[in-house]
């Protein structure tokens, strides 16, 4: 049976540059991407030329960052997507690397992020399961410090860049990756959970502020619809995706007042049951 031909729209690195500014990406800003390639089209060059887009829009003085999750370096016994056998977890324990920023690979954040971690220049956190990566300027600067006990919080990448003034870029992915809601999920009255993951010297736990993503998506309509008129959301399209862009520390500030309304999460989790959000659980690579 032939290969159907694709579907469009033809999106070029040029198509992504000139309608990321037409959305109001700004020359010298700072913006935190979230992306899904497939949305967009069918791209020429794929990941890099959106990558390369991106560049081009934000120019020589903005920083381009990037979730680069590796959240496969966890408990085998909380692996879902898919589950390992019982008598696998204590092998796996004892076999797996250790993190690396210059050689572990993301997973399920999809392949621009893995490219811009591979990107010259790139600069990654230490976080062994919640990494950022960054190209520009202010790439060391927000990368820097990220604590190996604090996924998401206030000694991580997010809390920099909330200082920033960063904006969030969703390009074809929803509020449910927007990893900036899970900062304030540090803020707010939130469970304690033991999370196992390889360390430099073997299996390592440590505990951590539960972070989930669940009913993000709520959070992020009502974060949308709450807009003052002359802030909002600014939406548009690159190529056939959706595009929104919002301040970082304006999504911060909203979850703090939402969560603890709508999903609230007081009750300690027990040891080990630590209920990772989507993008943080063992998925195949997209």
């Amino acid at each position: 049976m032939p290969t159907p031909p694709p579907t469009g729209p033809l999106v070029t690195r040029d198509t992504v540059a000139a309608q990321l500014r037409d959305l109001g990406a700004r020359p010298g800003e700072t913006l935190l991407a979230h992306t899904s390639l497939s949305s967009l089209g069918w791209v020429c060059g794929g990941a890099v030329s959106v990558v390369r887009g991106l560049l081009d829009a934000l120019g020589p003085d903005g920083t381009l960052v990037v979730p680069t999750q590796s959240g496969d370096l966890s408990d085998p016994a909380h692996w879902g997507n898919p589950p390992v056998p019982r008598e696998w977890w204590d092998t796996i324990r004892t076999s797996m690397p250790s993190y690396d920023p210059l050689v572990t690979p993301s997973l399920g954040v999809g392949v621009v992020p893995e490219t811009v971690r591979t990107w010259p220049g790139a600069e990654r956190s230490a976080h062994p399961q919640t990494s950022f990566a960054a190209l520009g300027p202010r790439a060391g600067e927000i990368v820097a410090g990220h604590a190996t006990d604090c996924r998401l919080g206030e000694r991580s990448p997010l809390a920099r860049l909330e200082a920033l003034h960063a904006r969030v870029l969703l390009l074809g992915a929803g509020y449910d990756a927007c990893t900036s809601f899970h900062l304030a999920e540090y803020r707010i009255p939130s469970p304690l959970v033991r999370v196992g993951r390889p360390g430099p010297a073997g299996w390592e736990t440590v505990t951590e502020v539960s972070i989930s993503s669940d009913r993000f998506d709520e959070l992020g309509h009502d974060f949308e619809r709450d807009r003052p008129v002359d802030r909002p959301v600014i939406r548009g399209k690159v190529g056939a995706a959706d595009a929104r862009l919002f301040p970082v520390a304006d999504a911060v500030a909203y979850a703090e007042r939402w969560l603890p309304l709508h999903r609230p999460r007081e009750e300690e989790i027990p040891c080990g049951g630590d209920p990772a959000p989507a993008r943080l659980r063992r998925e195949p690579r997209t």
